[in-house]
């Protein structure tokens, strides 16, 4: 009887150890979104960029460092990578600025923005 109450202790203990893995990765998955080539989601990170409240192409955080993305805000020609021209139509794409599960995360620069 004894046996049978260990092996369903530890049964219950490597559940418990599956499930938190599981919820881990899940969870690191959905939180920050790959940016390469200067682009997410097969968006160009550079250009007119709208701020949004409700389903943004991008939910962003914005950071004091160890960044994903250094941005730049310009009021013309936002031709670089990380170069953002912040409009109110005409956008190129569409921010949520978030505090949790963003797709990933800027620190505003005054030069050299884009990515590391």
């Amino acid at each position: 009887m004894w046996l049978l109450k260990s092996v369903h202790y530890k049964m219950k203990c490597y559940f418990h150890i599956f499930l938190t893995i599981l919820l881990s990765l899940i969870l690191s998955s959905n939180t920050n979104t790959q940016i390469k080539d200067c682009r997410c989601k097969n968006i160009e990170l550079k250009g007119r960029v709208k701020i949004v409240n409700n389903f943004a192409d991008f939910k962003v955080k914005v950071v004091n460092s160890f960044a994903d993305l250094r941005v730049k805000k310009v009021k013309s020609f936002p031709n670089n990578c990380g170069e953002w021209q912040f409009v109110e139509s005409g956008e190129d794409f569409t921010i949520q600025f978030v505090n949790e599960f963003p797709n990933f995360t800027i620190m505003y620069v005054e030069q050299f923005p884009g990515t590391k």
